[in-house]
């Protein structure tokens, strides 16, 4: 199958994973479906070549509607495709700030109901715990840092319906904890207790001039901006996701599947 996107293929040694247990999971993101650029027949191909994988396990990051300037809304259903999606351990998604657009407060949005469709699970300050190889580990997924943040503003606190208090309340053992979180912001006050965080939302930059990506989606700018970072033992990988926001234009930060491979060396 010829490749639709690049894969980024990250293998942090996380705190606590059992040696010779390996996990493949799949990181996707940032969709951001819409005709012409991000299309029914785009996001299937996708798919695909995530499942050609072989990942254990595949997490959504969010971002899955609101395109780019020139485009319109999908035509269609366009989280059909996604129910093509299999893995082991399960298809796991979040929503993003975008999956959030005129929705009232306290209600399933309309992305959340769609995925909940074709029978994906939407986590909101929810977590679970995965057996795999007989042993078991935790997937949490944090609601969204900006859902209700107004539209062009600056990000900050205080505008998401994220509840980080309420995720490691359920966490009743010392097993590693994964995180879905679509910003890779909540990153800076995360406590130890959180092996691996899994983000997008950045796009890399989506441009990028000899390195430097003059827009950032952050309130830390360029510290969390893409790849496997490791502050204070703690790790987060941010994928540049797979679509466009504000321009159909990226350069210097092109579209990618990541791939995280824990506990053993990479597979085919």
């Amino acid at each position: 199958m010829k490749p639709v996107v690049r894969v980024a293929r990250y293998a942090p040694a996380i705190e606590g994973w059992p040696a010779g247990i390996p996990l493949r999971i799949a990181m996707l993101t940032d969709f951001h479906c819409c005709e012409p650029f991000m299309d029914a027949r785009r996001v299937a191909a996708v798919c695909a070549q995530a499942n050609a994988l072989a990942p254990d396990l595949i997490v959504l990051l969010g971002d899955y509607l609101s395109g780019p300037r020139f485009s319109t809304p999908p035509s269609g259903s366009w989280a059909a495709p996604l129910k093509a999606l299999s893995a082991p351990l399960g298809v796991h998604a979040v929503l993003g700030n975008h999956d959030y657009n005129d929705q009232p407060r306290g209600e399933p949005t309309a992305v959340e109901r769609a995925l909940g469709a074709v029978g994906i699970p939407v986590y909101i300050n929810r977590a679970v715990r995965i057996e795999h190889a007989g042993h078991r580990f935790w997937l949490a997924g944090l609601g969204d840092q900006y859902a209700y943040l107004p539209h062009g503003s600056a990000q900050q606190a205080g505008h998401g319906v994220d509840d980080l208090p309420a995720v490691l309340a359920q966490i009743t053992t010392d097993e590693p904890l994964l995180l879905m979180a679509h910003e890779p912001d909540i990153f800076a006050d995360l406590p130890s207790r959180v092996a691996l965080t899994m983000s997008g939302h950045t796009h890399a930059g989506q441009v990028r001039l000899f390195g430097h990506a003059p827009v950032v989606p952050s309130r830390f700018g360029r510290r969390f901006l893409h790849g496997h970072m490791v502050e204070a033992g703690r790790h987060l990988i941010v994928s540049s996701g797979l679509g466009y926001s504000g321009l159909p234009v990226r350069f210097g930060a092109p579209p990618e599947i990541v791939v995280v491979e824990l506990a053993g060396e990479p597979r085919p």
